[in-house]
Order: C-alpha cells, then sequence, then structure tokens
C-alpha cells in the first residue's frame, strides 16, 4: 500500500483482519527504511503498529482524543493522518516533528516530549467534554516507564475518585528507554501472568448464573468469592483499587483480542484501563534483541546489518567523559552515590551501575524523587551526583530550590543535554537551566570549555562542600584535547583569558567558546583586538575581572547558548547595574524570547543569529572608530 497516499484514517473502518495485517507489515517496512536515514524513535513505534491501527478503527479521530504519552510512539499515528509523505524530513530543520504537534494536524491533541502527562490532560479534556455537554472518547496511551511518574499516578487517583468516562491504554513492552524499575513494575509483571484471573473469574461468573437467585446475601458472598479470587491469583490488582475496570492483559499484536476488547471497553461508564502487551522493536530483529534501550531512539543506521552510521567525532561522548571522571572518583571516595532517573544509557552511566551497584540508583521515571533522594544522602554527610537531563530538571526545580539549596545541602548535580539537542526539538531543548537555577541562592552553577576542563569540574564538584554545585555540559562529542592524568579542583568563580586583546571582551562559556575564538580571529584581520574570556563559573562569576573590564570602559559581548531572559548575559548586565557602571556598553548575543524547534544545531543556531559572524557584526558596532578606550597595552 502507498502510505503516502493516505490522507485520514477512516479507511480502516472497511479493512479486514488481513488487509490489516498487510497494512501492518507496510507500516514497519516503511518506518524501518525512513528512520535509517533520518533517525527517529524506532523501537517505540515498531512496538506499537497493531495498536495505533486499531485504535484508529474503534474511534473516530479527531472527534475521539488521542493523548500519546511520551509522544515518541506517535510515528504511526502520524502515518495513520495522512502525513506518511513528509517522513523524509523527520526530525529535520523545518520538517515533521518527531513527537504530537498541534499545528500539524487536528488528530494531535496533546504535545508532549516529556513522559507522564497524558493522564492529566485526558482528566482535563474529559471534564471539558462533560460540561459541555459533548459526546466523545477520550483516550490517553501510556506506556508502562511513564507510569512510574508522580504525576501519572496523581491522574490516577483522581480520575478514579471522580468515576471520570475514560479509556486509558497501558502500552507495557516492559522498557522506557532503559528497562524499568519500581515495585509497580512488578506489579505490571504480575499482572502479564495472570490470564488465568480473568479466566476463572468469567468460569465463576457463568456458573453463578446458573444458581437460583436467593436474596442480597448470596449476591454479596459470590461478590467476596471474586474478590477473594481476585487476590489470590493476582497479588496487586493495582488498577481495580484505584477505580479502574482492568481489562487485559492482551497481546497488542492481535488485531481481533485488540478489536474485542475496545469494543467493549466503549460500552464500559467510568474510567477503563485496557493494559496491552507490545513487543519494543517488533519487526526489526535489531531493535527487537535490543534488552538496554539502543533502539530506543537512534540516529541513520544500515537497515541489512542495523549498524549505525557514525558520524566524525574527535573526543569521547560528553556523558561518557563525565561519566567515566564520576566513576574514577567512585573508586577513592565510598560517600559517592550516583542517581538518576531513567537514564542509565541515555547518561552513560552503565559502568557506574556495573562497577558500584550498591552506590547506583536508578529511581524511574520520578525526577522529583531523584532530587530530594540526593539532598537526604547530603543529610547524611554522603555526596550524590544526581545525573539528569536538563529538559527533565524542569521538573524537579521545587526539590532543587527547595530541598537542596535551601538546606544549602552538598548535592552535585550534573546538567546532561545542555544547550540545544536538535532533532528532537522545543521539548527536549536544555536552554532553560541557567534561567531557572540562576536565581537560586546557594547554587554553583558551571560549564567547561573541553572536556579536559570537564574531567576537572567533576572534582571541583565532589571537592566543594559548601551547598550545591552544578555541572552544565552538552550533547555530543568533545574536541579530542589532551586530558590531564590527575584530576584538580578548579578555584570556584574564577574565570580564564583565552585570548589577549585591548579593544573589546567577548564573555562565553562551554560550546560558543569556539564561536568567540572564530570571530576573535576575523576582528583581528580588521585590526580589532578582542579579548575572548571562559567565563566556565556562571554562578558565582569573576567578579575581580568583571571590574578590571568595566573600569577600563570596554563594551562587552555577551554568548551564550541558553534563554537570554535570566541568562548569563542578564547577570552581567545586572553587575553593571549594581556596581554603578553607568557608562559600560553591553551587547548580549543568546536563544530568544521563543521555543526552538528541531534541526540541527548548526541550523537551528544560524536561524537565531547566535553566530560568529553576528558577534563580529556586534563588535564591529561596539567599537568606535580610533577608539582610545581599553587595557593598557604591554
Amino acid at each position: 500500500m502507498d502510505l503516502t497516499k493516505i490522507s485520514s484514517p477512516s479507511f480502516l473502518k472497511d479493512l479486514n483482519k488481513k488487509q490489516l495485517e498487510a497494512l501492518a507489515k507496510d507500516i514497519r517496512a516503511f518506518l524501518i527504511e525512513k528512520c535509517a536515514a533520518t533517525g527517529g524513535h524506532l523501537g517505540p513505534n515498531l512496538g506499537v503498529v497493531e495498536l495505533t491501527i486499531a485504535l484508529h478503527k474503534a474511534f473516530n479521530s479527531p472527534k475521539d482524543k488521542f493523548l500519546w504519552d511520551v509522544g515518541h510512539q506517535a510515528y504511526v499515528h502520524k502515518i495513520l493522518t495522512g502525513r506518511a509523505d513528509q517522513f523524509d524530513t523527520l526530525r529535520q530543520f523545518k520538517g515533521l516533528c518527531g513527537f504530537p504537534k498541534l499545528v500539524e494536524s487536528d488528530h494531535d491533541m496533546w504535545e508532549t516530549g516529556h513522559s507522564s502527562t497524558s493522564l492529566s490532560a485526558a482528566m482535563g479534556m474529559a471534564a471539558a467534554r462533560d460540561i459541555k455537554g459533548d459526546k466523545n472518547f477520550v483516550v490517553p496511551i501510556i506506556g508502562d516507564g511513564a507510569l512510574t511518574g508522580g504525576m501519572a499516578l496523581e491522574a490516577l487517583n483522581h480520575i478514579g475518585h471522580e468515576k471520570t468516562h475514560m479509556i486509558t491504554i497501558l502500552n507495557d513492552n516492559e522498557m522506557s528507554i532503559a528497562p524499568n524499575v519500581g515495585a509497580l513494575h512488578d506489579v505490571l509483571g504480575r499482572l502479564r501472568t495472570a490470564k488465568e484471573y480473568s479466566r476463572a473469574k468469567e468460569d465463576l461468573e457463568s456458573l453463578m448464573l446458573k444458581i437460583p437467585v436467593v436474596g442480597d446475601k448470596l449476591a454479596s458472598t459470590a461478590e467476596r468469592v471474586k474478590d477473594s479470587l481476585k487476590y489470590l491469583v493476582v497479588s496487586g490488582v493495582f488498577f481495580e483499587e484505584m477505580g479502574f475496570k482492568y481489562l487485559g492483559p492482551i497481546d497488542g499484536h492481535d488485531f481481533e483480542a485488540l478489536e474485542k476488547t475496545l469494543e467493549y471497553a466503549k460500552k464500559v461508564k467510568g474510567p477503563v484501563l485496557v493494559h496491552v502487551l507490545t513487543k519494543k522493536g517488533k519487526g526489526y530483529k535489531p531493535a527487537e534483541d535490543d534488552t538496554v534501550g539502543t533502539w530506543h531512539g537512534t540516529g541513520p543506521y544500515k537497515i541489512e546489518t542495523g549498524a549505525f552510521v557514525k558520524s566524525a567525532t574527535k573526543g569521547p561522548a560528553w556523558s561518557s567523559l563525565v561519566s567515566e571522571s564520576v566513576r574514577k572518583c567512585m573508586a577513592e571516595d565510598k560517600r559517592i552515590v550516583t542517581i538518576t532517573p531513567a537514564m542509565p544509557v541515555g547518561s552513560k552511566l552503565e559502568g557506574i551501575q556495573r562497577d558500584f551497584p550498591n552506590r547506583f540508583f536508578d529511581v524511574g521515571i520520578a525526577e522529583q524523587h531523584a532530587t530530594t533522594m540526593a539532598a537526604g544522602l547530603a543529610t547524611q554527610h554522603m555526596k550524590p551526583f544526581l545525573s539528569i537531563y536538563s529538559t527533565f530538571l524542569q521538573r524537579a526545580y521545587d526539590q532543587v530550590l527547595h530541598d537542596i539549596a535551601r538546606p544549602k545541602l552538598n548535592v552535585f548535580i550534573g546538567i546532561d543535554r545542555a544547550g540545544l539537542v536538535g532533532a528532537d526539538g522545543e521539548t527536549h531543548q536544555g536552554v532553560f537551566d541557567i534561567s531557572f537555577l540562576r536565581h537560586i541562592p546557594n547554587i554553583v552553577l558551571m560549564m567547561p570549555k573541553d572536556e579536559n576542563e570537564g574531567q576537572h569540574m567533576v572534582k571541583t564538584a565532589f571537592e566543594y562542600n559548601d551547598g550545591p554545585i552544578a555541572l552544565r555540559y552538552p550533547r555530543g562529542n568533545g574536541y579530542g584535547v589532551e586530558m590531564d592524568a590527575e584530576l584538580k579542583a578548579l578555584p570556584i568563580g574564577s574565570w580564564e583569558v583565552l585570548r589577549e586583546g585591548n579593544e573589546a571582551v567577548i564573555l562565553t562559556f562551554g560550546t560558543t567558546i569556539p564561536m568567540a575564538m572564530e570571530a576573535a580571529d576575523v576582528l583581528a584581520q580588521q585590526g580589532i583586538q578582542v579579548r575572548v574570556v571562559n567565563a566556565r563559573f556562571i554562578k558565582p562569576m569573576d567578579e575581580n575581572m568583571l571590574h578590571e573590564i568595566m573600569k577600563a570602559g570596554l563594551p562587552i559581548l555577551t554568548i551564550e547558548e541558553s534563554m537570554l531572559q535570566g541568562g548569563f548575559g542578564s547577570a552581567v548586565l545586572e553587575f553593571a547595574f549594581d556596581h554603578k557602571y553607568r557608562n559600560s556598553t553591553i551587547e548580549r548575543i543568546g536563544i530568544p524570547d521563543e521555543f526552538i524547534e528541531h534541526g540541527d544545531v548548526d541550523q537551528l543556531l544560524a536561524e537565531i543569529n547566535v553566530t560568529a559572524e553576528e558577534a563580529v557584526k556586534r563588535i564591529e558596532q561596539l567599537v568606535p572608530k580610533n577608539s582610545q578606550v581599553g587595557f593598557n597595552k604591554v
């Protein structure tokens, strides 16, 4: 079938089982081919092919509302709603988004790149429906990994209490990105093997129907017998206790089972949970065999072998560099403990997990819990390292402020994927953490210029004993610089001059340092000498150096791959104002007041004028002809 000819999912209504299976086969081949070229979340989408087809056959989108949680498994949904012809641009600059997107289609009801939000949003949509008197289904699709998130449990509690009419699809593939952890995961494991419960309960009900009615006493006794059977066979029927009608588990790749169960679910009043078992990566052997999450989200690959197409890199991955530095420190200090919210693979923590299993905790998709757990460890004089993506740290803001910074606890926060992340787009861009951390008292915030300085900053963090300290590091790889054999601590708040100049100053850090150095080279050819400073400590800043620069009357340009509002440049402006440097000329380059969509990082930076060319232009405007201000020339 030519999938690019699909304009809406209505054609599914007339397809028989054989035709549905052929369609599923075509979709899998299509996904494998397209993701090989663009990369993407292949494993999750191969696992939900039959489920997505069955949902669109049973319901009427967009009247009926589908909410995909996390959203990375919505590729099949996009194909069935008329977007297959855009898959060559998937996750590319100005192309098809890798997550549901309201502006892309009326069928995309909920935007999400973070997990565990679908049930709360679905509750809102169902409440709106009931208030308005509309008649439609609200269908959140949530994974077993996302179900461990606190928001999901809060929503389950509320939905069950209100008895809200809603059909929740629990897509259970036993994994999120890495293998799932936790007691709730164990509950689902027991449910997966408890098919005999449903069968026995049906047999019991059938038997009781044949007994003549003898009053309420028998009826209540029958209910108690059924309840006893439930607890005997299934040790924790969690969802029924939460107020949901539980259906399943069913084979998520069996069209007949899916159709039968969904039709029954549509007739039930109140909250229903359909437990669907799927195989992540189904239909592509390398993805099917993945047990650690390698095929959750990938770059381009070779279809025949499953080998990933490696881009040319010089240095180690930043995540690997930081985790390896932490591992070395853990070997020397038994107080160091590593915590991650479901990112042992993404943050390259497997070596720590292997070497120090008793001091490594993957808490699942539970960022708030991970953060306050780190605070609890710190109260007992341990040295917790919290490894967390910048975009997920947003979810633990209150815990950082209230539980870590306020009592001034020594927690080391490793902020992975800081800065623009590219293909995952606006839900994952790590550009907000400076703005929401910098104003918190007691916190230290730093970012290295290269991997060698990065390893020293890990050492700095573990030796720091005066409150929380955070290390930002980007996605991707380092530069391949020479690495010092011995780790050393850096003076807190110290900056470094990378290039001397006496006519203007560029203050920058991390990934934008090469940009600043390139601009300085171009300006030098024009006779403008610019001092480039590695402002590696974003908080506290090097106030001695700032006083020196501002007293000299040097124009300043700040460059950052983060939000301008509340960012590093704002801190420099605040310093000038607070110390009454009224004549200081300060320009800023950074992320403007908007969300940055998906695409190659260099393309995104060019789009928002965070470039060496823009830096040259700004300095040219800042430095007057025949300027007499500046540092004394040596």
